[in-house]
């Protein structure tokens, strides 16, 4: 039987306490606060990390945040295992009120360098999910590695990839990729691949304009 690592309940109550506490003091104050005393509870904390008022992390120690990292306020990164794993490339920006759940265990979530998360967009596993370089995801998208079939609850995971741009109230699904240097119409819904360099639109999406010229 694989040893149960997740923290404990005491972890958690620690955890959340300071958290809470240090989340809530206003800027400019509370940005340097939490510049000194975040790096030692997330699993990793890169340079000039600059976290707003309100925001909530659980599991900060599964969370790895690189350089240049903006989150804005009232985002809540959730992770519930140490087994899983939430990583933010170099220059990533969380909008307000951005919600990311890696709700079980062996789940990661990986954004890469440069992407943009627009205000309350939704990530959540338990698949895995991969967004790319530069990527651009509008306000009110959700990204769901998750799916009632025939067979039950399936977690293929997402994979978005580079330089890609997802119009506002986008939801991509379970199972799905999109390729690199792609358009998504707002309100679009992702049930099956998408190739690289082309324009999607539609419910389901479908594709407009393959080979867009990059």
């Amino acid at each position: 039987m694989t040893p149960d690592r997740s923290p404990s309940t005491r972890q958690r109550l620690l955890e959340l306490l300071m958290l809470s506490l240090l989340s809530d003091i206003p800027r400019p104050l509370g940005v340097q606060i939490r510049k000194l005393i975040y790096p030692h509870l997330f699993a990793r904390m890169g340079r000039n990390v600059y976290i707003q008022r309100g925001c909530e992390f659980l599991g900060a120690d599964a969370i790895e945040l690189g350089d240049e990292v903006r989150i804005l306020r009232d985002v809540r990164l959730n992770v519930k295992t140490r087994n899983s794993r939430l990583s933010l490339g170099n220059g990533v920006c969380l909008d307000r009120g951005v919600d990311i759940n890696v709700p079980e265990d062996d789940c990661w979530i990986e954004i890469g360098d440069h992407a943009y998360l627009g205000a309350y967009v939704c990530v959540a596993g338990p698949g895995p999910i991969k967004i790319g370089h530069h990527t651009l995801i509008a306000a009110h998208s959700g990204i769901f590695s998750n799916n009632h079939r025939s067979y039950g609850l399936s977690r293929e995971g997402i994979e978005i990839g580079n330089h890609c741009w997802l119009g506002c109230g986008v939801k991509v699904m379970d199972g799905t990729k999109i390729g690199d240097n792609t358009i998504v119409g707002a309100g679009a819904v992702v049930t099956k691949d998408i190739p690289a360099n082309s324009v999607a639109v539609g419910v389901p999406a479908r594709v407009i304009k393959p080979n867009l010229p990059t």
